[in-house]
This record gives structure tokens, C-alpha cells and sequence, in this order.
């Protein structure tokens, strides 16, 4: 097969810079993530020829025997590319043509296309990058629950408005965040239905009159279904604008609980502090421990949204079938989108091990800012058969009232809560100074949260059992995927050498 020879219509050699760039584009990084896959793509669809009688026997061994050598090179073939071949597969192809003869060689690509080839590649590609990147995502999940755990007693004021609301504790806090996580991986979860799917067999996109078998290939290559329509088998590429949607629905949880850290790591509020591996110092501030990991995990998920946005804007308006934006437009989002993704989850479970909380600090706060005011006015309704409309306006004056004299929440007694009644209602409350110290206890309102979905350790643990118990579901599905795609791939190769033998 002559290095430079170009077909029909194409007589003079490509541009070496639209060779480089386009079609041999990032080849160091690319070449060991699809040599094996194609590899794997070739025995498959050379067994299937085989035994459909679509070529020789004979032929068929020389091939996968040619084969199973330039899988044993490792991650990367031994010999040299030639640029003037244009991309990756037509060098394989040369090799195996130049040891086996272009009779046989020639043969491999019989009922197949670059383009059914491409897109088999990239959905093969996409799920080792998915289920590495579930097992890191399940890791980080971990982390935050060990964290909740040592917490379920540690009581703090939650926020709305970024505005001292009601008591909760740290855990409950953080039960909202894997909660959160929870869903995210359910639609992770949904995305192997949209990605395993098989489109060898369609060919450039109409199918082929010789008699292949795509269940086949199918089974050997470790897909769930065969892909229906054969444009649509390499017109798809929604599952590469899929992952980095639900990837950057994952990240804006992740930054959403960072930047509440980074508001509680801030001596202001001194509730948590981040360990000094996770930190660093000014140039010229010598007081500063500066919390870098919280700052660059938020914005990654800037960064993760982008990668959405690219994959998006890389197909839409396309035609719906192969094209260069369907063949290496989107799908290129899908390596940075998961690398990025990744590291983001890695480094959040790094500094989410070196968070210590300072349950001190926290209580401090909740005495005193008023996040039990709720619970006053559920006390008076209580004691005294009023409705919660009116007891929030006595409550609401007295915060009014303790405001303006510079006083804090600790410091209200029955005293003050039965002036403001008076003065509003012509009559006091029945709240004693007992009633309105229990009431404006934080710690006491929030282990008195037992209902469900509230901050009662008992109730935190038990949503924590819950989620420990979904992570280690979510592990599970991981695991088990990865054992389907070890035993096909393991198929493959029996089947390869019994061939061959």
C-alpha cells in the first residue's frame, strides 16, 4: 500500500497542517486511548465476517493472528505512523496489510466504514472514562459522609439569604449536600443507557447488503443493544452533549457546598478550618492561610458548564448524519470534560478530609443571632393557644426591640417577650424565663427536630444510613458494569485465540 496514495476524485497529498491539526489532532494524547479500542473493534468485526462467511477462514486467522501482535505492543504500536496515511486507523491498516498481504488485510474493512468504526470507538473510549470517574465520584461521596458522621452533634445556625435562620447541625448540613450528590448519580446512572450502545454495522450511514450479524459484535464488544437505524448510528453524538450536562449539574452541587465553607472558613464566621495541605500563605501577609482548593473547585464548575456549552454549540444545526461535528467536534468535550471533572472531585475529597469544625464557635453564634426566634413564637402558640400569626409579631418585636439596644438573642427573658405582648396585644404571654431560655436553646431546638428530613442526630443518622446505603449501591452498579465489560473483553480474546488455534 504506497504511503501517499490518495483516491478518486483526491489526487494531491493532504496539507501536512489539515493532517496535524484535524485528523492526527492531539495523537499523544489520543493514540493510547484508541489503540487498543480499535484493536478490540477488529476482532470483533472480523470474527463476525468469519463466521457469516463474509471472508475466508484462512484469511480471518491471518488477520486477528496479525491482530493479537499488534495488541501486544501495549498502549501504544512499535512502529511508525506516516502522516500521509492521514489518521491512526489507516496506519494499523498498512501494518496489517504489509505482514499479511493486502489478500487478506484488504479484507478487514469489508462491511464497514470510518464512520460506524468512529462511532463504535468513541462510545467504547467513553464508558472506560465513565466508570473511572463513578468511582471517584462514590470516593468523594464517602468523604463528605465520614465527615457527617463526626458531626450529627454538632449544632450551628443554618442560612437563608445567607442570613442566620434556624438551628441545625453540621451533619444535617451536609446530609443536604449528599442528598443532592444522591441525585446527581441517578441521572450519572441514566447516561450508560444513552452511551452502551452498538453502531458497528452501519457502515458511512446506509446499512450494507452483506450479511453481517450486529448482535454479534455486539456481544463481543460488551454493548447492550444494537444501535436501530443506521444514520442514526453515526448521526448520535447526544450522549457526548449528555455527560457534561449531568457533569456540570454534579459540579454546581459540589460548588454550591464549597462556597458555603468558603464563607464558614473565613475567621468571621470560624466555624470549620481547612488543613494546612489544602491551604496557602501570602506573598506579603504573613497572617493569611488562604483556602485555594475551595476557590478553585468553584470554579471549576464554571469550567465543567463550558465544556456542556461547547459540546452543544459543536452540533446544533448540524445535518443529522456524519459530519466532522459529529465524528471529532462534540465528542471532543468528553476527555477534558471527564479529566476536569475528575480532578475536581479528587480535590474536594482531599480537603473535605482535612475539615475539622469548631462546634465552640458554631453554638457561640446560634446563642446569640437570633436563630431560635422561630421556636419562640412556636412556644407562645403552644403555651398560650394564639395564632402562629400573632406570636411571629410579638417575636419580630422583640428581635426589633433587642436590636436596637444591642442585645443579643441570649439575652431575652420572659420579661421583654410579655412588654412587647402587652404593648401589641393588651396582654402578656404565659412564657416564663424557663420557657424563653429552653426555647432560644439552639441546641435544644435542633435535637427536638425529629420529624423527618429535620436535625435531630437520630433523624441525620438515619438519613446518613440511607445514603451510605445508596453509595454503596451506586458502587455496586460501578462494579458490575465493569465486570460485564471485563467479560466481554475477555470473550473477545477466548474467542480470538480459539479462532486463530
Amino acid at each position: 500500500m504506497a504511503e501517499t496514495k490518495r483516491h478518486g476524485k483526491i489526487q494531491e497529498p493532504m496539507n501536512p497542517l489539515v493532517s496535524k491539526t484535524i485528523l492526527l489532532a492531539d495523537l499523544d494524547v489520543e493514540l493510547p486511548r484508541i489503540y487498543q479500542v480499535y484493536l478490540d473493534i477488529n476482532k470483533a468485526h472480523v470474527l463476525m465476517l468469519a463466521k457469516q462467511g463474509i471472508i475466508p477462514t484462512e484469511n480471518a486467522k491471518k488477520i486477528l493472528a496479525c491482530t493479537q501482535e499488534m495488541a501486544a505492543m501495549g498502549e501504544k504500536p512499535t512502529f511508525e505512523f506516516d502522516p500521509n496515511l492521514e489518521e491512526i486507523y489507516f496506519n494499523m491498516e498498512k501494518y496489517l496489510v504489509d505482514h499479511v498481504g493486502l489478500d487478506a488485510g484488504g479484507m478487514q474493512h469489508t462491511a464497514r466504514s470510518r464512520n460506524d468504526l468512529g462511532a463504535t470507538a468513541v462510545r467504547m473510549k467513553t464508558r472506560k472514562d465513565y466508570l473511572a470517574f463513578g468511582k471517584e465520584f462514590n470516593k468523594m461521596r464517602r468523604a463528605i459522609l465520614a465527615l457527617a458522621r463526626k458531626n450529627v452533634q454538632t449544632v450551628m445556625s443554618g442560612y437563608t439569604h445567607l442570613q442566620p435562620s434556624e438551628p441545625i447541625t453540621f451533619a444535617h448540613y451536609c446530609s443536604a449536600i449528599l442528598n443532592g450528590l444522591n441525585r446527581d448519580f441517578v441521572r450519572y446512572k441514566t447516561v450508560w443507557s444513552s452511551v452502551n450502545n452498538n453502531p458497528l454495522g452501519a457502515g458511512s450511514m446506509g446499512s450494507t447488503t452483506f450479511p453481517i450479524d450486529r448482535e454479534y459484535t455486539t456481544k463481543l464488544l460488551g454493548f447492550d443493544t444494537v444501535m436501530n437505524n443506521s444514520i442514526d448510528c453515526v448521526a448520535s453524538v447526544d450522549f457526548a452533549m449528555e455527560i457534561p450536562a449531568v457533569l456540570a449539574i454534579m459540579a454546581s452541587t459540589i460548588g454550591r457546598m464549597c462556597t458555603d465553607f468558603y464563607h464558614w472558613v473565613s475567621p468571621e464566621f470560624g466555624y470549620i478550618e481547612i488543613g494546612d495541605s489544602v491551604a496557602s500563605c501570602s506573598s506579603i501577609m504573613p497572617q493569611k492561610k488562604n483556602p485555594i482548593t475551595l476557590e478553585w473547585l468553584r470554579t471549576q464548575a464554571a469550567l465543567i458548564e463550558s465544556q456542556f456549552v461547547g459540546a452543544w454549540s459543536a452540533i446544533k444545526n448540524s445535518p443529522y448524519t456524519l459530519t466532522m461535528d459529529t465524528f471529532t467536534g462534540t465528542p471532543s468535550y468528553l476527555l477534558p470534560v471527564f479529566t476536569q471533572m475528575t480532578l475536581l472531585v479528587q480535590i474536594m475529597a482531599i480537603t473535605v478530609d482535612t475539615i475539622k469544625t469548631k462546634p465552640e464557635r458554631m453554638i457561640e453564634d446560634a446563642n446569640g443571632n437570633f436563630c431560635t426566634a422561630t421556636e419562640l413564637a412556636n412556644s407562645i402558640v403552644r403555651k398560650d393557644g394564639m395564632s402562629f400569626r400573632a406570636a411571629h409579631d410579638i417575636v419580630a418585636n422583640v428581635v426589633g426591640y433587642m436590636d436596637q439596644h444591642k442585645k443579643k438573642a441570649d439575652e431575652i427573658d420572659a420579661s421583654v417577650v410579655n412588654a412587647i405582648a402587652v404593648e401589641h396585644f393588651g396582654k402578656p404571654t404565659s412564657l416564663t424565663d424557663e420557657d424563653v431560655r429552653n426555647a432560644l436553646d439552639p441546641k435544644r431546638v435542633a435535637l427536638l427536630k425529629k420529624v423527618v428530613g429535620g436535625p435531630a442526630p437520630e433523624e441525620v443518622t438515619r438519613q446518613l444510613d440511607l445514603i451510605e446505603k445508596t453509595i454503596d449501591a451506586d458502587d455496586a452498579f460501578i462494579d458490575e458494569l465493569a465486570a460485564k465489560q471485563k467479560a466481554a473483553k475477555d470473550a473477545l480474546e477466548k474467542a480470538v485465540n480459539d479462532f486463530i488455534a
